[in-house]
């Protein structure tokens, strides 16, 4: 997986992204929901999330549990400047790979939405992440599962590797408890697929070679798409989010 190719991608749609990015901004809306069900009180003191992204997500985070201490990072180092309100209330940002990156340790609660689906090796973060949790500490994040998008990866088999539900608890459990998961389905209607894809450009989902088409290829994306995904009047994107709780396991 290209990193620098992703982060240029997600950088150039700063601006576009918030306008863009409802069904993102849905998901992290109900991730709050569930931590403030299944959090224990009181509130956790110390939070990081990684992938914030412009920060729709960490306003939610540091609004609902007003932390003491607010670790924001992105892949994408242009970011910071979408973290500026709430880095001047105390947060930090720390700019580069979640991957590669050593997080503060005994921090209450690790998070992430709509992120962890650009990760080589999601398996391998799971199994260090604990090491930068309290003991009692809680894992939360969003991805997306295998229907996700599916309507693009039909057509070009292009896509990123999205792992089921099932999967993601397997490679959990062996450091936490699953407290809470889910999935849902829904999907977006388009006028036409030139319309997907200036969706999909506008919120940086561009950086798995969906970009560089000839005009022929692009014409018969089209006519593919609204062959199998339209009807007269639109053609429809569908999402896939799944949502994680877990809880670490005593040592």
């Amino acid at each position: 997986m290209n990193k620098r190719l992703i982060a240029e991608r997600f950088s150039k749609a700063i601006h576009t992204y918030p306008q863009e990015s409802g069904v993102q901004q849905q998901i992290a809306e109900r991730m709050i929901d569930l931590l403030k069900r299944y959090l224990p009180h009181p509130s956790p003191k110390q939070v990081v999330e990684f992938g914030c992204g412009t920060a729709h997500y960490s306003r939610l985070l540091y609004q609902t549990f007003q932390p003491e201490k607010l670790i924001l990072n992105d892949l994408c180092s242009d970011m910071q400047s979408c973290c500026i309100d709430l880095i001047d209330k105390g947060a930090t940002f720390i700019s580069g790979d979640a991957e590669k990156l050593h997080f503060p340790e005994d921090t209450d609660l690790l998070t992430s939405c709509s992120t962890l689906q650009w990760f080589e090796d999601p398996e391998n973060f799971f199994r260090h992440s604990i090491h930068y949790l309290k003991q009692n500490g809680y894992f939360a994040f969003t991805t997306f599962g295998e229907e996700n998008m599916k309507e693009i990866h039909s057509i070009t088999d292009k896509g990123l590797p999205y792992r089921p539900l099932q999967n993601l608890e397997a490679s959990l459990t062996p450091f936490y408890t699953i407290v809470h998961s889910e999935e849902t389905i829904c999907s977006r209607s388009f006028k036409s697929p030139l319309h997907v894809l200036r969706h999909l450009k506008e919120t940086g989902v561009t950086g798995t070679g969906l970009q560089r088409w000839t005009r022929r290829e692009l014409n018969h994306f089209c006519e593919e798409y609204i062959a199998r995904f339209g009807n007269h009047a639109s053609v429809s994107l569908t999402y896939h989010p799944i949502y994680i709780i877990a809880k670490k396991k005593k040592s």
